[in-house]
């Protein structure tokens, strides 16, 4: 595998010749070095995709959508292989790495032949015998910047909307997993023409140069409510566009006329999904009083069964967690809860099988209040805290009491109580009964702090065209309404 920058289909090192390292989380091991990209290295970057961008905008859409189908061809094809790298970097289990790599596939898929549908419209004339058009066209260079925890499939949001809107894309993946991307360019874009799509590896000021660089247009980010301030304020000065999905801290709300053992399942596997490091994670539970003891018991038994070890074997269900600077994180959230009142169920602590590897033990929690840290913050680790609420109305309420509004959850057998709290509570993804879902044709994002923009769906691809209306007269005439004005005679529109 290349361990160097793509650029304009050619592996490169950093001009300067700078590396950093990459480490596998289970075995603690440096596994790779990667490019450290300077200024100069996203120049040329951004360079050959603006060069690229003028022949892809204009390229027809059946060859476009044939090159874009033949990436999910390709990812498919290689799935083992891919997978095998995101999880020696990134720590999630095998089976959830194979899944991203469907997932991405069937993203390409999508975006290949919508990106030949809906090119504008048609819009009535205000004038007899002439016409107007709305084309949507490309902004140019986009660039992408990508987060850790899904490395390809947060790519692929971004990218394949982007590729199929004919713009072209620099992508910077995060300094902790920079090889899933490098693998997956070199076994399913080797086809595709020079310069549309490009890598860049760095850390924050790789992606700070990017962002400001004059020729970038367009900044699709996913990352952290700061830094998604921050590429904001730096976007500004040029008034670029950005598509910002930034934090959450996503409740459940559970019901007290379901399953309690199916709910327990789904909400476990929602909150300790790839070790809790899921933006739309279940971090806030809200469970009617009612049943809330048989089902909080229920929950911590489902966590207790989770399967901790090698990532790699396909009987696991949890592996490490990303670096140690996630596992301190999520050490630092579990005691000040505790110090804070809440009650440890289980977990709260490094599973002693294990020499190495950031392993956290799946946590939960009752006797939650909303006012402690974190049902206020994105706990992004294996992490489920519970409270108590008397009905409905107490639980919507308090849904809505965070500054985050990506996604929500709801368990009922009762429709009108769960489009009651979808239509009340202010999220950008509403599950009923079915947590964390996502659908490549429906789209996601954020309200509040959790960002603004879409991805996914045509929403997805309207976030990298811009409208233009075209105005078209049958025949080069003289208008009554020019000049010379005579009020007299009547004004005349």
């Amino acid at each position: 595998m290349n361990n160097k920058n793509y650029i304009n289909n050619t592996w490169i090192d950093a001009l300067d010749g700078k590396t950093f390292d990459v480490e596998n989380p289970f075995t603690e091991e440096t596994i790779a070095q990667v490019p450290y990209s300077s200024a100069k290295d996203i120049d040329s970057a951004v360079q050959a995709a603006k060069i690229a961008w003028k022949d892809w905008t204009k390229l027809g859409s059946l060859e476009m959508r044939d090159l874009l189908r033949e990436v999910a061809v390709k990812s498919r094809a290689h799935d083992r292989e891919i997978a095998e790298v995101i999880t020696s970097e990134s720590g999630k289990p095998i089976i959830e790495c194979l899944d991203e790599i469907e997932w991405i596939a069937s993203i390409f898929e999508y975006y290949s032949e919508i990106g030949r549908d809906q090119r504008g419209r048609v819009v009535a004339p205000v004038t007899p015998r002439s016409m107007s058009m709305v084309v949507k066209e490309s902004y140019g260079v986009v660039a992408c910047i990508v987060p850790w925890n899904y490395p390809l499939l947060l790519m692929a949001w971004k990218a394949a909307p982007a590729l199929a809107a004919g713009n072209t894309v620099v992508v910077k993946p995060s300094e902790i997993t920079p090889l899933s991307m490098m693998i997956w360019l070199e076994k399913c874009c080797d086809h595709l023409p020079k310069g549309i799509i490009n890598l860049v590896t760095g850390f924050g000021d790789t992606g700070s140069f990017l962002v400001e660089h004059p020729d970038t247009k367009v900044i699709a980010f996913t990352g952290s409510v700061d830094t998604g301030k921050k590429i904001a304020m730096m976007a500004a000065p040029q008034l670029k566009k950005t598509s910002l999905e930034l934090g959450g801290n996503d409740p459940i709300i559970i019901c007290d006329d379901v399953d309690i053992n199916i709910a327990a399942k789904g909400t476990a596997w929602g909150g300790l999904l790839n070790a809790g490091q899921v933006c739309t994670s279940l971090e806030r539970v809200f469970v009617m009083d009612t049943i809330a003891e048989n089902f909080i018991e229920a929950v911590v038994d489902e966590a207790k069964k989770v399967r901790l070890g090698d990532p790699m074997h396909g009987q696991t269900d949890m592996g490490p967690m990303v670096s140690i600077m996630q596992l301190k994180k999520s050490k630092g959230k579990v005691e000040r809860a505790k110090a804070e009142g809440a009650r440890l169920l289980c977990g709260g602590n490094q599973p002693k099988e294990f020499n190495k590897g950031y392993f956290y033990s799946p946590t939960v929690f009752d006797q939650v209040t909303s006012e402690m840290e974190m049902m206020n913050i994105e706990t992004f680790g294996p992490i489920i805290p519970i409270q108590k609420v008397k009905n409905l109305e107490e639980a919507i309420e308090l849904a809505n009491n965070s500054q985050y509004g990506l996604g929500c959850n709801i368990y009922t057998n009762d429709m009108e109580k769960a489009l009651t709290a979808a239509e009340d509570i202010k999220a950008g993804s509403f599950w009923i009964n079915d947590p964390l879902t996502d659908n490549e044709a429906a789209p996601f994002g954020g309200m509040k702090m959790s960002g603004g923009g879409r991805e996914l769906g045509i929403e997805g691809l309207d976030e990298f065209r811009e409208s233009k209306h075209i105005l078209i007269d049958y025949q080069i005439r003289e208008k009554d309404y020019w000049f010379p004005y005579d009020l007299d005679e009547g004004r005349k529109t």
